[in-house]
């Protein structure tokens, strides 16, 4: 996903049916490019255990949730996560009239490329919203070793007036090799 193309062969915009410019909610990520793939410089990974909590978060009961995993859970302990805590290279954000205006976001990413790396933050912010990211420079000494950085995204007054609206953008680890991108999806629905 990180490493995937948003530009077809010819070097231009991939299209939908339509032949239009292809948004997020069309092309995901992008398409799949194998080489980028087999050396993605960083990955957001993500183990069977982590998708506890948030199977606890979703009111699952214990003993649905063993049948699932094939052990004993006990949600109280274990606590409870939304989807949008689970460590997935992309970010989706849904904002209501009702919610709140500030969302946050935390994600790891490990290094699997140089062992001594920097990345600098490059952000496409979606429209009507504002974004911040802490750390902006993740700077890797060793293969293997983990970063985590959190994301806020700040609504502007009104983003979520006027019906639905779609918004999208992305988050994207850049260094001297390798280009990391997470897309962003955002839906603005006031109904």
């Amino acid at each position: 996903m990180t490493s995937a193309n948003v530009l077809n062969l010819a070097g231009l915009p991939i299209v939908d049916q339509r032949l239009n410019r292809a948004d997020v909610f069309a092309i995901g990520a992008g398409h799949v490019n194998p080489s980028k793939a087999n050396d993605p410089g960083l990955i957001y990974d993500i183990q069977p255990m982590d998708y506890i909590p948030y199977l606890c978060g979703l009111n699952y009961t214990e003993k649905e949730i063993q049948i699932i995993t094939q052990q004993k859970v006990n949600c109280s302990q274990v606590g409870v996560i939304p989807e949008a805590q689970l460590n997935y290279p992309s970010l989706s954000i849904k904002i209501g009239s009702n919610e709140s205006q500030s969302q946050y976001y935390t994600r790891t990413v490990r290094n699997v490329g140089p062992a001594s790396s920097t990345y600098n933050l490059d952000l496409l912010v979606p429209h009507k919203l504002g974004m911040s990211v802490n750390p902006g420079v993740l700077t890797f000494t060793e293969v293997n070793q983990k970063i985590t950085f959190h994301v806020e995204f700040i609504a502007e007054d009104g983003a979520g007036n006027g019906g639905v609206a779609f918004g999208q953008g992305y988050l994207r680890w850049v260094s001297d090799k390798h280009n990391v991108t997470s897309p962003i999806a955002v839906i603005f629905d006031s109904k």
